[in-house]
């Protein structure tokens, strides 16, 4: 790449990331604001005085256990990925390498589905769970969504291009279907396994509508649910509501950077071959 085509894509890139990092930077530093300052017009870019007095507020107050609720979301986002990854991981192997009569069939039945909107199936759901006694705890929000059309559609395409001669040699050798998909499909698929992961994970953990439906009692909500919460109790405290979020954020963003090699690695090695 010359000299001109490097500062040129520079040129480019630096502001763009300053675009995209400039909300993430304010609502950092407004949580370290007063709750005057936090509304003053013209906005100020840096605290005066800096005081930690939203973070005490919220992890303080007994109205908001914001700790409690940042617990749930874990609990919840990481048993809901780990179910998402079990599930779609083996429907997927069997629609990619077993052959059965009317495989094309259900495949396109799953993919199907991705054009229903969610919020269809809220009533329906909502009726399940509640006849299940889930209502109000935290099954209600990791097992209705553990089932992932998206997710089968991505494994699929993945293991679909994964080389068939390893698995015909392990089978040579003795190995079971089973032995296979353990022992060579998953450790060669860990790539996409960690992106659909993620992506699992943060799906549950930005979910506000369904918690909000399912989950009553204030210890048993969710981080994005409680968090509305304060909104309404403290009266527009953007203070208070910036300090949540950056507590929302810093788990989604230590994951990301943990997992973005993996994440760029299944995206570009899915979804090229039908």
């Amino acid at each position: 790449m010359s000299t001109t085509a490097k500062v040129l894509r520079y040129v480019v890139l630096v502001p763009l990331t300053l675009l995209f990092v400039s909300p993430l930077v304010f609502m950092l530093v407004t949580s370290f604001k007063t709750p005057g300052e936090a509304v003053q017009t013209p906005p100020t870019w840096w605290p005066d005085p800096f005081t930690t007095q939203a973070y005490e507020r919220i992890f303080q107050a007994t109205d908001t256990p914001v700790l409690r609720w940042f617990a749930n979301s874990m609990i919840a986002a990481t048993a809901n990925a780990a179910i998402v990854v079990v599930t779609a991981s083996l429907a997927a192997y069997a629609l990619a390498r077993l052959d059965f009569r009317g495989k094309n069939v259900v495949f396109a039945l799953v993919v199907s589905t991705l054009f229903v909107p969610p919020v269809i199936l809220v009533i329906p759901n909502y009726e399940i769970v509640g006849r299940l006694y889930w209502l109000d705890t935290l099954l209600a929000i990791i097992v209705p969504t553990a089932a992932s059309a998206f997710g089968v559609f991505f494994l699929r395409q993945f293991f679909a291009q994964l080389p068939r001669e390893l698995e015909e040699s392990a089978r040579l050798d003795g190995a079971n279907r089973w032995q296979i998909f353990l022992l060579i499909v998953l450790p060669l698929s860990r790539p996409a396994l960690a992106t659909l992961a993620l992506l699992s994970f943060l799906t549950n953990w930005n979910d506000f509508l369904w918690p909000v439906y399912v989950l009553f009692s204030p210890e048993n909500q969710t981080l994005q649910a409680g968090l509305s919460t304060l909104q309404s109790a403290n009266s527009v405290r953007y203070d208070l509501l910036m300090a949540g979020a950056v507590v929302a954020s810093v788990p989604v963003l230590l994951l990301y950077l943990l997992a973005q090699r993996f994440v760029i690695e299944g995206v570009s090695r899915s979804g090229l071959k039908g």
